[in-house]
């Protein structure tokens, strides 16, 4: 085992000391554990398997069914381009592709440097301001693919 994977269980063990043994609790735990690591690493689901007395394919599946979860680490800055109804029809499909092609991304991957992480969903709630797109939750309105440029090229060029 890494030192990593013992620092990752060391982490978890700390969140699941603020809860009870359980199991309408997972949620919580994840959603802790998503904040602290950026994503829900497999030693933390193992940790969380052992103290709540589920299966890791139970804990899998929540993962993998909540938008909010994530099995892989996400960049620094988390790109999300909403394809709700709204906003596909206002032409959102033309900021995902514009992404996809500026920074060599596909939903659900993160660039190589760490940087950056692409997702696609379904509604952000802010259907009168079609097309969106949010950056790390920031939400940019009525968007058009110069705007995602100028957003992308603020944040590349506060980098050293």
């Amino acid at each position: 085992m890494s030192c990593g994977d013992v620092k990752i269980q060391e982490e978890t063990k700390k969140i699941l000391e603020n809860y009870p043994k359980e199991k309408d609790r997972l949620i919580g735990i994840l959603n802790d554990i998503q904040e602290k690591f950026g994503y829900v690493p497999k030693e933390a689901q193992i940790e969380v398997s052992k103290f709540l007395g589920i299966s890791l394919a139970e804990i899998y599946g929540v993962i993998t069914f909540y938008s909010r979860f994530t099995l892989e680490p996400r960049g620094k800055y988390k790109i999300s381009i909403c394809l709700g109804t709204a906003c596909f029809v206002k032409g959102s499909q033309a900021l995902l592709d514009r992404v996809k092609e500026r920074l060599n991304l596909e939903p659900g991957q993160t660039t190589e440097d760490g940087l950056f992480s692409l997702d696609d969903v379904r509604c952000v709630g802010a259907c009168g301001l079609a097309p969106v797109f949010m950056i790390n939750g920031e939400v940019h309105g009525n968007a058009t693919v110069k705007q995602l440029d100028m957003a992308i090229d603020r944040i590349l060029a506060q980098l050293p």
